[in-house]
């Protein structure tokens, strides 16, 4: 008798973190767990989150900081969500235009993308530029509520930079991003895997610094679910994360990334070309043509303990919020970030046991 399978509707943007999501489909982890996976392809995040909100996604690929921003009531079609799972870390870089890596050299940043250099090599550019002709920069970022604009706003003020003064920052879809820094409509941007390389590829821009530097192993995906779902449907979730999470465990082989590239390269999910996704899924990336850097940790999949939520990471976004006046701090917010990121669900669901105690966060420019 053939096996009856649950469908399960999941969103989710053509971006190398996407990988977990493609990989339960496409080599069968979902099915093995009884669910029936339709991945459908957005365009951008804004359309992700209101899919979500209405009910046409059961669950998606999502920015660590939506489903916070979703519950706070701090965006459009707000609704009450969790974030179950962390689908990947790291994966995002910050690229300028050749035209201002040149300006950045001339200003000694590292060649190497060290965040502390490269920051204070830009904050000379800006006052350069401001001296000679009063000219602004625009960076781009993927949506206001991301790990992105955050990362990119951070780096910017340790260097005494003000994002909301000395530069501008706008809000284009990933896959935009290189193209439009080829216009000559961005200087800038901060984005995941593979629109970092693709500009590299393109010989149109550089990257000068990635989040593994700025904040090391940190959560840039999550599994969104709004509550109502997730209550109503606790086995499927928990089915799906365990398909998931074995999902996550096939991708972070380095024997299955020729494999995983063909995949995702597809014209269902990226569409793109393997020499763009390549690089960032084997640890080898090209902040510019000349020269390969070894960053095995660039971006980093992994089941088990790895993809449970932190409260502690929530918490940071959520700081992020106040910092840059997005949010009013209040102690009942506090809580409700927290169990928005709690690792309960997702724990149970692999039956990982009691709760493991948090790790620190350290950012590039803390002791």
């Amino acid at each position: 008798m053939e096996t009856r399978l649950t469908s399960v509707i999941a969103g989710f943007i053509p971006l190398l973190d996407s990988a977990v999501l493609v990989a339960a489909k496409e080599i069968g982890f979902a099915e093995r767990e009884g669910i029936a996976l339709k991945l459908v392809r957005e365009s951008s995040w804004a359309n992700i989150r209101d899919r979500i909100a209405v009910g046409h996604f059961d669950v998606s690929h999502m920015l660590a900081p939506m489903p916070i921003a979703a519950s706070l009531n701090l965006t459009s079609l707000s609704v009450p969500m969790l974030a179950p799972m962390v689908l990947g870390l790291g994966g995002n870089a910050i690229t300028v235009s050749s035209t201002l890596w040149m300006e950045m050299a001339d200003q000694g940043a590292d060649q190497n993308g060290d965040p502390a250099s490269t920051g204070s090599a830009l904050a000379r550019v800006i006052r350069a530029r401001g001296e000679a002709r009063g000219s602004s920069i625009r960076f781009g970022v993927v949506h206001p509520f991301s790990g992105h604009a955050y990362e990119l706003r951070y780096w910017l003020a340790a260097a005494g930079i003000d994002p909301d003064r000395h530069v501008e920052i706008t809000v284009l879809a990933p896959q935009l991003m290189a193209d439009a820094l080829t216009a000559g409509h961005l200087d800038g941007y901060c984005v995941g895997e593979p629109w970092n390389s693709a500009a590299v590829v393109a010989k149109t821009g550089r990257i000068v610094t990635c989040k593994q530097s700025i904040w090391p192993n940190s959560p840039e995906k999550v599994l969104g679910v709004t509550r109502k779902w997730a209550l109503a449907n606790p086995e499927v979730l928990a089915a799906l994360m365990r398909a998931m999470s074995a999902a996550a465990d096939w991708c972070s082989d380095p024997n299955n990334a020729n494999h995983l590239t063909e995949i995702l390269t597809g014209p269902q999910y990226l569409a793109c070309t393997p020499s763009i996704c390549r690089p960032a899924l084997c640890g080898e990336m090209r902040f510019d043509l000349t020269a390969a850097q070894t960053i095995p940790d660039f971006l980093t999949f992994s089941g088990g303990e790895t993809a449970a939520p932190m409260p502690a990471h929530g918490r940071w976004f959520y700081e992020q919020m106040v910092r840059w006046r997005q949010a009013e701090f209040s102690d009942d917010q506090v809580e409700e970030v927290s169990s928005i990121f709690s690792p309960s669900l997702y724990r149970a669901a692999l039956g990982l046991g009691e709760k493991a105690a948090e790790g620190s966060i350290r950012l590039f420019d803390t002791p």
